[in-house]
């Protein structure tokens, strides 16, 4: 039986969206009823965000121009058991009845991220605007019962091997993560030097020859950002405004970017997403943010929700999905477990799955990212 994916009072089985003949369960308020999800239902998800159809009428037209050979009835209940579910909303009555794909379907649909990004972003069928309440809905939990067993796994062989760390290893192992971390975070953000270079620079003290000044900045500021994430771990239980905002300022500093909340409107290179364009704003998605995050199940969801959140209301003119990375590590540090080096991890992959939340909202591939890259951090670090 397929893994179960809980959020509140609401869990749904992984759904797969592809067309395949499959059929999914749901439990409804964490009892033992189950009912099935059927391959139309299933297709519906695609055809309301990939064409913006939300009128029973339309989807039915864009489902039968798929080869389905449906009724508009059977169409209708479909969408009725959709609501009932909790996975669409409704509007309207009649024929000017509309339908929405709740938030909890967003941040589960399921996508191939190299596929919807090969697509030029104004033609994508993600959105464009930012999704206000989309924080305060959010699960509290993103990880299906599988996953969870994987993860916990990787945190308790993490912990039997730090249990018993001498200084000296504890020293070592702590200098090899925030070296690799240091190259792998700036690397994602462009940065040329290779890790050669990184360990060179944080050890001796050496800039590489034929790079720029504010490269060797960039991943200095990385390793005083850990160090003090790992230093002030009792202060990272949850993100705060507070927190983020001097995050950010060690990440940034001597690099010529402001600090504080950004008065400037900003753009995301390769998307059509459009962040948040005023400061009342943005602090307000802030605190929806760390709402989430308090809220959140276990630190695995902590940590990708501040991976993908912070990036996503870009709340710093420049240096957001850098604090991101570096806040994921602070929930993860503060609750006992791995922090994450990246080290692993495919730049491309990284940011088409950041692409994928900005416009669609779906957690999905980035959670498979995280999985990955927790899985190799506690197998390869023993750092506490």
């Amino acid at each position: 039986m397929t893994p179960v994916i809980v959020f509140g009072t609401l869990s749904v089985h992984a759904i797969d969206f592809n067309r395949i003949n499959v059929i999914r369960l749901i439990h409804i308020n964490d009892t033992n009823k189950m009912i099935k999800i059927s391959q139309l239902q299933q297709n519906i998800f695609e055809v309301m965000l990939e064409k913006r159809v939300s009128r029973s009428s339309e989807i039915h037209e864009e489902l039968f121009g798929l080869g389905n050979n449906l009724s508009l009835v059977s169409v209708k209940r479909a969408l009725s058991k959709m609501v009932e579910l909790k996975l669409l909303t409704v509007a309207g009555s009649g024929r000017s009845t509309s339908y929405n794909i709740n938030n909890i379907a967003r941040v589960f649909f399921d996508t191939d991220a190299k596929k919807y990004i090969a697509v030029e972003p104004d033609k994508r069928f993600g959105s464009n605007k930012y999704n206000f309440g989309f924080f305060a809905e959010f699960p509290k939990d993103i990880f299906n019962v599988g996953e969870t067993e994987i993860l916990d796994q990787a945190t308790k062989n993490y912990h039997l091997k730090t249990k018993n760390l001498s200084n000296i290893v504890e020293e070592k192992e702590l200098l090899r993560l925030i070296i690799e971390l240091s190259w792998k975070s700036s690397k994602i953000e462009g940065n040329t030097y290779t890790l050669l270079d990184t360990e060179k620079l944080i050890m001796d003290k050496k800039e590489a020859k034929g790079h720029d000044r504010e490269e060797a900045i960039m991943i200095l500021n990385h390793k005083d950002a850990f160090n003090f994430v790992r230093d002030n771990s009792k202060e990272f239980k949850t993100l705060t405004l507070a927190n983020l905002e001097k995050l950010h300022s060690i990440l940034v500093k001597d690099m010529g970017v402001d600090f504080g909340i950004r008065n400037r409107i900003v753009g995301v290179t390769g998307s059509k997403y459009q962040p948040l364009d005023n400061k009342y704003q943005i602090t307000e998605a802030i605190k929806d943010l760390s709402g989430a995050i308090s809220r959140a199940k276990n630190p695995y969801t902590k940590a990708v929700l501040a991976l993908v959140g912070i990036g996503y209301i870009q709340p710093f003119e420049d240096g957001n999905k850098r604090t991101g990375r570096l806040m994921a590590n602070a929930l993860l540090l503060s609750h006992g477990f791995a922090p994450l080096s990246y080290r692993s991890i495919e730049e491309s992959d990284y940011r088409e799955a950041m692409l994928v939340f900005y416009e669609i909202n779906s957690v999905v591939p980035f959670k498979k990212i995280f999985i990955g890259q927790y899985k190799f951090a506690a197998n390869n670090y023993a750092v506490k």
